[in-house]
């Protein structure tokens, strides 16, 4: 599919800015998810689309072996370099699609995915592939953007993600993921909203957009509507953007046994 094309493109080009970037490295949703797992250092325990690594890495110190699978070679070896200067050596990469994991049936204790599902195009199957790994009693914690409930705040956030990465595919709405993830045969256990801060100028540089993308971009943040304005709590000084309001879910769903 031409989107998963994209998706390796646009992550191929910019594998060492997701190590770096702080919204990957320092969120403290990251130690949420580690808090939020049910571990006793014997777990067998799988991160798709570990990207810059930042989910593998912390979880290693306390599971028995990681296996981190993304789809783009570029950001396994930035992962495997960021995560072998760490220290921890119980961590194997393998190059997969999440919709399709080269991996077999019921055998990963934990399953996780972070900051990654808004740019799988079938997020069904996704889930589907979570459910199929996962050993019975295991668990899945997801962490990523969402959108809030209503049509047009769900529209313009996804607009402004499509307009500055072209790889994104759907933020979905909490409740989206709720009822998805309870019709797969999942069972949603915990989960907790946050709000992040995304600094436009390092947002936009992350993904390494010309001025003239920026600048296509901004136009359409300065004309929304002021009841998006204050939803999103843009701050605007002197014609540019500085920063805006997104939020994002961490959830913990079990495969019952």
């Amino acid at each position: 599919m031409d989107i998963k094309k994209d998706v390796q493109q646009q992550f191929g080009n910019n594998a060492a800015s997701y190590v770096s970037s702080s919204i990957h490295k320092d969120g403290k949703d990251l130690l949420m998810m580690v808090k939020m797992a049910d571990v006793n250092g014997q777990e067998v325990l799988l991160d798709i689309a570990t990207g810059g690594g930042h989910t593998a890495n912390a979880f290693a110190p306390f599971v028995k072996k990681v296996t981190a699978v993304d789809l783009t070679a570029e950001m396994l070896a930035a992962a495997k370099n960021f995560i072998y200067k760490n220290g921890h050596r119980n961590v194997e990469f393998i190059q997969g699609d999440a919709e399709q994991l080269p991996l077999t049936d019921e055998s990963f204790d934990i399953v996780t995915c972070r900051i990654a599902p808004h740019h799988f195009p079938n997020v069904d199957l996704f889930i589907k592939e979570v459910y199929r790994v996962l050993k019975p009693g295991g668990q899945f914690l997801l962490d990523d953007n969402v959108t809030p409930e209503s049509k047009e705040y769900d529209a313009f956030y996804n607009t402004i993600e499509k307009i500055r990465d072209y790889s994104h595919f759907r933020a979905w709405k909490k409740s989206e993921w709720i009822q998805k993830l309870e019709e797969s045969g999942l069972e949603v256990f915990e989960w907790h909203r946050f709000e992040k801060t995304f600094r436009f100028e390092s947002w936009c540089a992350n993904m390494k957009l010309s001025e003239l993308e920026k600048n296509n971009l901004t136009k359409f943040i300065l004309e929304s509507s002021s009841k998006i304005k204050d939803k999103f709590r843009i701050i605007i000084q002197d014609e540019k953007i500085i920063s805006f309001i997104g939020e994002a879910i961490i959830l913990k769903a079990l495969k019952r046994e």
